[in-house]
């Protein structure tokens, strides 16, 4: 814990914002940081609650030893911090940044609204990390002579990778894209993670022994069976990149696409690198002028938003078929888990009109061009109320309603009937019966982050990656000395 009045004395306090006008002009990180005395400050709000639901299953899936590394911070110990940060998360500087963080939400304060500012603290431990030099390559003593092929170089792929790698193995890590990151580096927008931090882990990374092979499509320009063949294990974390079926007729206008396609070709353009991508529509998408409409209401829309503001749109409306969420909610029903209440995003935040109970029915337009999204009003069921029908004007539509599980091409493709009992109803490549072995129903060939758990959070990914790791190394080598 912090002080131990510290809760009672001490408001809770986050990051500001630079104002809305000026960061809407650039595709640069906007959060002010906190000096460290401040961060102390908050550090030392954390109480001795008794049972920590902060960092259990509820709070933390990588299991943060959120009040050790309060405390530490609060006694000044920041490299102690550091280095217990670093035992459980392979990554903080990304979570801290893009993490929605349920650890406040699980947080014993957050019964009075005034959780402990956890992830403000994570982010500037993370940070200090690199201006102690703490952040520094940890090859391994000793080689095991094993070797792991990694498909995909998302979050779980790069935690998998860095854990193998320190555990002596000869790690070999398959991206289709131009470079590392997965939908980490081509799916969040700059905004709100700057890509020079993946930089620098990969850099860590390679002098740990970890090699990357990046613009190598596995299934496509290199089989998984010649994987399987050259390597000991192969870790599959491919990520959930296929679309939600939204059941709305776009007519085949021009002016209407998945929300997936948008983000990557604009985190390409801030990568100075050409917008075509593998398996993403290839020309390009540009709301600079333009009103847009953006359906569905989570992360996703919210980062289309942000993009659309920030390339110049005119308007942006947001439609949730949900109705608005209460401001605060019911506490005692809800707390330690994950509550439904009216969240506002830095990007709604910055001019977004949010409608709810809305349906968008169809996409309308003239010339094979689109003119407008058609809503209308839902009841509790969801359902269209008739006569409550509308047209919102619109030249570009992003549809932003989830992923569906991982894209049928490539290693799923492949595999074919193989995986296909090891496949949950939504695409899934499910695992054997032990969860926590992380093994397909293909020998030497195990699974990870989305791909195996459905669309999540770059913590779950994180945990997932750090877990098949430790499986891996303990099926190679008998033993292991990896954390779960």
């Amino acid at each position: 814990m912090g002080k131990v009045t510290g809760f009672l004395e001490i408001d809770r306090q986050t990051p500001k914002y630079q104002p809305a006008s000026d960061r809407i002009r650039h595709f640069k990180e906007f959060t002010l940081p906190m000096s460290e005395p401040e961060v102390a400050k908050q550090a030392a709000r954390c109480m001795d609650c008794g049972i920590p639901y902060c960092h259990g299953p509820t709070g933390c899936p990588i299991h943060n030893q959120i009040p050790d590394w309060n405390d530490l911070v609060y006694q000044g110990d920041w490299e102690a911090a550091v280095r217990n940060l670093h035992s459980t998360n392979n990554f903080p500087e990304f979570t801290g940044r893009i993490c929605p963080a349920p650890c406040e939400e699980a947080c014993t304060l957050n019964l009075e609204d005034a959780p402990v500012a956890i992830k403000t603290i994570e982010q500037a431990l993370a940070d200090k990390a690199y201006e102690l030099g703490m952040i520094k390559p940890q090859p391994a003593q000793e080689r095991s002579g094993k070797s792991v092929a990694i498909i995909g170089s998302g979050p779980a792929g790069m935690a998998a990778a860095q854990q193998l790698g320190r555990a002596g193995h000869d790690v070999h890590l398959y991206e289709r894209e131009t470079r590392p990151g997965g939908l980490m580096r081509y799916g969040i927008p700059d905004f709100k993670m700057e890509k020079h931090y993946i930089d620098r882990r990969v850099e860590q990374m390679e002098a740990e022994g970890v090699r990357f092979f990046c613009g190598v499509n596995i299934g496509v320009d290199k089989t998984v069976e010649e994987l399987l063949g050259e390597y000991d294990a192969v870790l599959y974390t491919g990520g959930a990149e296929k679309p939600r079926d939204s059941g709305i007729p776009d007519h085949g206008l021009s002016g209407v696409y998945d929300a997936m396609p948008y983000l990557v070709q604009q985190n390409r353009r801030v990568g100075r690198e050409e917008i075509e991508s593998i398996g993403w529509p290839q020309e390009e998408i540009w709301a600079g002028g333009k009103h847009v409409v953006v359906v569905g209401g989570g992360d996703t829309a919210s980062d289309c938003v942000g993009t659309a503001f920030r390339q110049g749109a005119v308007k942006v409306t947001q439609l949730d078929i949900r109705p608005q969420p209460p401001v605060r909610e019911n506490k005692l029903t809800v707390w330690p888990y994950w509550a439904t209440k009216m969240r506002t995003s830095s990007s709604q935040a910055e001019g977004a009109v949010r409608d709810f109970q809305i349906a968008t029915l169809d996409f309308v337009g003239e010339d094979g061009v689109l003119t407008g999204v058609k809503c209308a009003e839902v009841n509790e069921k969801r359902e269209p109320i008739e006569g409550t029908e509308f047209v919102i004007k619109a030249d570009l539509a992003f549809i932003a309603i989830g992923f569906s599980g991982p894209m049928e091409t490539g290693v799923l493709a492949e595999l074919g009937d193989r995986l296909k009992t090891k496949t949950d109803r939504r695409g899934n490549v499910s695992v054997d019966a032990d969860d926590k072995v992380y093994l397909t129903s293909v020998d030497r060939l195990y699974t990870a982050g989305d791909v195996r758990r459905g669309q999540s959070l770059v913590v779950w990914a994180i945990r997932e990656g750090r877990q098949a790791a430790h499986a891996i190394d303990k099926a190679l080598m008998g033993r292991t000395t990896l954390p779960r």
